[in-house]
């Protein structure tokens, strides 16, 4: 075919005048130079539509941003339409998209966690200082949550964290350039190997410790799914060993739930533990391929994973390329299920309707057993011990051994591996060595954002699955915020609501505006109870996935339990 020459050619339109057309194709032209770029940024790495969200995040750490040149050259390069990439990338709130040519960019992204735990530590003070002190050397934005409650107030500077954080402090690490991670003492794969790490996976793949014999223990330990929804692991596993071959899995360490670190101290101390359980579960179900999704605020996590898994490649424990990690970009809604795997894919992370279920049709169209850190870091203990011994860990009834994550105005905060049903109280004097000075303990979150405010008076309740419900509340993730007298559970409410708001993925409208028309109402000077009830209820009873359905769990406790705390 002839090339086609581009004419200037004059057309008549009713009531529109003349026009000429364009001389070059519709939409936005690839720049040579951006498309240079990107190539060489992405090497002979694959440019399949599952790693557009890697290949995101390797721009954005050369340049500081995303630039409308280089996700034009990317569609380009990935043979996306530019819609598909703009979509995947405006989605995650750790893009920083720039359409603006030519468009200066501060050096330095600086991230204010203001989430409840850091909010009531002083993160707004501090973020306004922030913003006044640094001016145009770094670019200064609140953070829903970064994952270090225990260190409040917690400050990112780009990929290094800073735990309680302050205006001089990082404005050194501005100035220094001071942007990644340091990493933290840990368990690496020779000193895990001594202490007997491995020899569970080994006798598996040997066929002296039998699939059904681990099952069996799961199933006797009562081990469920700690993320949250609590699911029986051993019925996960046959659930999903029953599917066709070949099998995904799909390791959540997307933690993102407001009072939530237990998965990155879990990570960043006893990375084989996990990875051990991991390969455990993977061999009995007959695992094709695994991979991590970790949360984009735990960088050192990502660090060590990064090295640790590179070593059982070089010790001949895993064949390579055979565990992935994925990156997430800031987006809670990836830790639901259907929507981290939407995100493993590359796509935006909006839940999947259900059925199916990922245990049917998952990861990449097939059967996907999907499992939480911290449920995977019990396996071999629960497998060498025995199942007597997980389950004799409980108090009240109750069995296991849960990782709680404990913060707000307790003396010692911190990961606290205590028995499953230990109530508030006894976890507050026995492990955080009680209430922080000039506190008396007046409301908790037992479970996280999502799992309500509950008063003092209940504080002797157990803490596990099915005991906080009848108060319309439940433990979840196990993720206890605890305040004190001076703290008012209405601000405390509005927080956890503006965190919603921020997190929605729009997908669905009693969600999307839902938590955008709750967050006015509760800025106002007295609150419309009529008005706020009547909107949870539709939230709770419409919304597609548990983040729209739990999000008015703390506004309906603090009208249950703390009338006084109502702006009237």
């Amino acid at each position: 075919m002839a090339e086609r020459k581009h004419e200037v050619i004059r057309l008549t339109h009713p009531g529109h005048g003349r026009f000429r057309a364009k001389a070059t194709p519709k939409g936005r032209q690839v720049d040579p130079r951006a498309l240079d770029e990107v190539q060489a940024l992405l090497g002979d790495a694959p440019r399949r539509r599952d790693l557009l969200i890697e290949h995101l995040h390797r721009i954005q750490d050369t340049y500081g941003a995303l630039a409308a040149t280089h996700l034009v050259a990317l569609a380009h390069e990935m043979r996306l339409a530019l819609a598909e990439v703009y979509e995947t990338a405006s989605f995650y709130a750790h893009f920083d998209i720039v359409l603006e040519e030519n468009a200066a960019q501060p050096a330095v992204t600086v991230r204010v966690c203001d989430s409840v735990a850091c909010a009531i530590a002083g993160a707004d003070s501090l973020r306004e200082a922030l913003t006044r002190t640094l001016g145009q050397r770094a670019r200064v934005v609140r953070a829903p949550c970064i994952g270090a409650c225990d260190h409040a107030p917690a400050v990112a500077v780009g990929h290094a964290t800073l735990n309680k954080a302050t205006e001089a402090a990082v404005a050194d690490a501005v100035a220094k350039r001071a942007t990644h991670p340091v990493l933290p003492s840990y368990r690496t794969l020779d000193s895990y190997l001594r202490d007997g790490g491995y020899a569970l996976l080994k006798a598996v793949r040997a066929g002296t410790r039998a699939a059904e014999q681990v099952i069996d223990a799961l199933d006797q330990s009562g081990l469920r799914g700690l993320g949250g929804a609590g699911f029986p692991s051993g019925r996960k596993w046959r659930l999903v060993r029953e599917q066709k071959a070949p099998r995904m899995f799909a390791v959540n360490a997307d933690e993102g739930e407001p009072g939530t670190f237990k998965d990155r101290w879990l990570l960043e101390t006893e990375p084989h533990r996990v990875l051990e359980g991991m390969l455990v579960a993977g061999e009995i179900v007959g695992i094709a391929e695994t991979y991590i999704y970790l949360r984009d605020e735990y960088p050192a996590a990502r660090e060590i994973l990064l090295r640790e898994i590179a070593a059982l490649e070089r010790a001949g424990l895993i064949a390579a390329g055979t565990v992935h990690i994925r990156r997430g970009a800031g987006a809670y809604i990836c830790g639901e299920e259907s929507a981290m795997l939407e995100s493993i894919e590359g796509k935006k992370g909006w839940p999947r309707h259900k059925p199916p279920y990922p245990a049917e049709v998952g990861l990449f169209v097939r059967p996907t057993l999907i499992h939480n850190v911290e449920t995977l870091y019990w396996v071999r203990d629960i497998v060498e011990k025995g199942a007597a011994w997980f389950a004799g860990q409980g108090r009240n009834g109750r069995k296991g051994v849960r990782a709680f994550s404990v913060s707000g105005r307790v003396r010692e905060p911190g990961v606290k591996i205590a028995p499953a049903g230990i109530t508030t109280r006894q976890l507050i004097d026995e492990f955080c060595g009680g209430m922080a000075p000039g506190h008396t303990l007046k409301a908790f979150l037992p479970g996280g954002a999502s799992g309500g405010i509950l008063p003092a008076a209940l504080a002797d309740e157990p803490l596990d699955f099915g005991t906080l419900e009848k108060h319309g509340c439940f433990v979840g993730s196990a993720a206890v915020v605890v305040f004190g007298q001076t703290d008012s559970t209405a601000d405390v409410a509005a927080n956890l609501m503006r965190f919603f708001e921020d997190e929605s993925c729009g997908q669905c409208t009693p969600c999307r505006i839902g938590c955008e028309k709750a967050v006015q109402l509760m800025s106002r000077p007295k609150w419309d109870t009529g008005l706020l009830t009547e909107l949870a209820r539709t939230m709770a009873d419409a919304s597609i996935c548990g983040l729209g359905q739990a999000a008015p769990n703390g506004l309906m406790s603090v009208l249950k339990f703390f009338p006084d705390d109502v702006p009237r």
